[in-house]
């Protein structure tokens, strides 16, 4: 059975529309993997070797400091997702890259984007565009952090996934957005009463 590559090969195109010949060759490349609840795309210490594509499921990216554990994003289904500091810098990661439900991937290996880049230079466009897109994002979320109430980010996370946000754990929720996990309980009292 063919693996279904449609997913990422929207996304891409959503950044630039690659040529028949590069798009078959790089979904040739492109590895399908699975995985369950709990379990973890990177952890901290490791090199980062892949980006993956959420074709199906969520991850969180956090750290530990001092024993604690500070969560720093969430990723969703058609969302990009690597320790991409490691990944660029070939340097070990300093975070971990956990799922939160059953995930299905389509995983692109650092080795083989270098080569695609070397030999295409849509490839090229397409990975300055995606990094271009993971900046802003984390612009966004910086902005965001400074200039919105913990109430409108918790909305702005809603919006993206509701189902699963209602199931993440108060401790993590709270420590994405930066707040004590009593605040984060009273928000979500108010907004379950919406």
């Amino acid at each position: 059975m063919q693996p279904d590559f449609a997913g990422i090969q929207q996304a891409i195109f959503s950044f630039l529309p690659l040529q028949e010949t590069e798009w078959k060759d790089f979904s040739e490349k492109l590895l399908h993997k699975s995985f369950s609840k709990g379990d973890y795309l990177i952890r901290e210490g490791q090199v980062e070797h892949f980006i993956y594509f959420l074709d199906k499921g969520a991850t969180r990216n956090y750290f530990i400091k001092d024993g604690k554990e500070f969560t720093v994003d969430f990723q969703f289904e058609g969302d990009f997702v690597t320790a991409y500091y490691s990944l660029i810098t070939r340097e070990p990661s300093n975070i971990f890259i956990e799922l939160l439900e059953p995930t299905n991937v389509t995983a692109i290996s650092f080795t083989f984007l270098q080569e695609f880049y070397a030999k295409y230079h849509n490839g090229e466009k397409v990975g300055r565009l995606i990094a271009e897109y993971q900046y802003i994002k984390r612009l966004r979320k910086e902005m965001d952090l400074l200039s919105l109430t913990a109430e409108e980010r918790y909305v702005q996370l809603m919006q993206r996934n509701p189902v699963l946000i209602q199931n993440i754990s108060v401790k993590h929720l709270s420590s994405y957005l930066g707040i004590q996990p009593e605040s984060l309980s009273r928000i979500r009292k108010l907004h379950l009463r919406s």
